[in-house]
């Protein structure tokens, strides 16, 4: 690091500077951070202080099973269609041709390598060689 940074330009002072900076930390973020961790650790452990079970409703339990579906999908789908925050606007994006081969895999032979495999043979070829 201290290699990058002296070859950058900034001098040593201003190195010495930053670094005395970074150790420094702010009373309100320190009370935020332990303030967070305190919520988070009471509401993940809220169920383990209950001494009598808490039956689960079917309904919900149904929803459970759709959850790691949802959460993959609301990281996967932004990545492929959205490029700096806006969506994209030419059909000539590796992207979109990777995760459509993915799909069709996916829908007629199954499996999660053979989905990954296919779609990044179709995916690198186009970003790598075509510059899409």
């Amino acid at each position: 690091m201290w290699t990058r940074v002296m070859r950058t330009g900034v001098g040593e002072k201003n190195v010495a500077e930053s670094m005395q900076a970074i150790g420094e930390t702010d009373p309100w973020t320190m009370l935020a951070i332990l303030g967070l961790t305190v919520l988070t650790v009471v509401t993940r452990s809220f169920f383990l202080w209950s001494e009598e079970k808490m039956p689960i409703p079917p309904w919900f339990q149904r929803g459970l099973h759709y959850a790691p579906v949802a959460a993959m999908a609301a990281v996967i789908v932004p990545e492929i269609v959205m490029q700096n925050g806006a969506l994209i606007s030419t059909w000539q994006d590796a992207r979109l041709y990777g995760a459509a081969a993915g799909l069709l895999w996916f829908f007629t032979r199954g499996g999660v390598l053979g989905t990954i495999v296919c779609g990044m043979c179709v995916y690198l070829p186009l970003h790598l060689l075509m510059a899409w």
